[in-house]
């Protein structure tokens, strides 16, 4: 198969995913695109929003239909590194051996990451980053493909820990969920409240997003939109010459060259999965929000005028 009839064939294919994740999520259309986008790309995924707005139903449900293996970690304050990862134990021969922890999977769920202390939020470090875990001396690969969505609560300050910048920039997208509207809330009433139950059609495999991710890569891109990416990425740093006024006036740190890699992927699977053969600066555009919101630190003095990232952002864009 051409690469052509490649990215017509993940359009369509794109289309019926989404149909079928609409048989169990109500709305939230921009929310799911962002993380199958993450998902085309294989990057990781942070999902912010207030709780009981179906984060852990939609991992599940995308996690069924794209027939991955999935697990869920529920982070609280008392979970330890070996939780995740896994521990050595001592089996009857008294030799060591690996019990592999719940890391091992296809997309991880990280339920309220910010509730564990750093030492625990960091043995995901590795995981996301080298697709491994060591344990003991020992590296042990993961499955591919292999991507971690994690939750977080952004009301409940106490006894929440903040990510660290590090592992923030690990996160390919992170995405706002806001409360459904008043008719998408009706319609979730009514399909949670009934006796029927959906059966989900699982049109994907590992295989099948591993060649996703690889046609992605494949996907040629114009010099003007690699220069037009770098140049937005070096207006969010305060100390860039090309700064304007607002960064400068109101961003603590700015964009690392994480972002340009991810804003170019996240164009090439964008452009992709409506019909393009190349993309241009509108699919840059279209995905910048997602992965430059978490990257864009904000001073004290954008803290006291009540200015959001977002805001700053969408300025640069225009």
């Amino acid at each position: 198969m051409s690469d052509v009839q490649a990215v017509q064939n993940l359009v369509e294919k794109h289309q019926n995913l989404k149909k079928e994740i609409a048989k169990v999520i109500v709305g939230q259309n921009e929310v799911i695109e962002q993380i199958l986008l993450s998902i085309y790309t294989g990057g990781h995924s942070l999902l912010i929003g207030v709780p009981g707005l179906a984060k852990t139903l939609m991992v599940n449900t995308i996690a069924q239909t794209l027939g991955l293996n999935f697990k869920r970690i529920q982070f609280t304050p008392d979970l330890m590194p070996s939780d995740i990862l896994g521990s050595e134990v001592l089996d009857q021969e008294r030799n060591f051996k690996f019990i592999k922890g719940p890391v091992f999977a296809n997309i991880i769920l990280a339920d309220e990451i910010n509730r564990t202390p750093p030492k625990t939020q960091s043995a995901l470090l590795e995981a996301m980053q080298e697709r491994a875990v060591t344990v003991a001396g020992h590296q042990y690969k993961l499955d591919l493909p292999y991507f971690v969505l994690a939750t977080q609560n952004p009301i409940e300050q106490e006894g929440t820990y903040p990510l660290p910048e590090a592992q923030l920039d690990r996160f390919m997208f992170a995405i706002k969920l806001t409360y459904p509207s008043i008719e998408e809330e009706i319609e979730v009433v009514k399909s949670t409240t009934g006796d029927d139950s959906v059966v989900l059609n699982t049109l994907f495999s590992a295989e099948g997003i591993r060649q996703v991710q690889s046609l992605v890569r494949r996907i040629p891109i114009a010099d003007n939109v690699i220069d037009y990416t770098v140049r937005l990425v070096n207006k969010t740093r305060p100390s860039s010459e090309t700064a304007p006024a607002v960064v400068k006036d109101f961003v603590d740190w700015g964009a690392g060259p994480r972002a340009s890699q991810n804003l170019i992927l996240g164009a090439k699977a964008h452009a992709a999965v409506n019909g393009k053969f190349s993309p241009d600066i509108e699919d840059v555009k279209a995905v910048a929000l997602g992965i430059l919101r978490h990257r864009v630190l904000k001073n004290y003095k954008a803290e006291a005028e009540g200015i959001s990232e977002e805001q700053i952002i969408r300025e640069l864009l225009e």
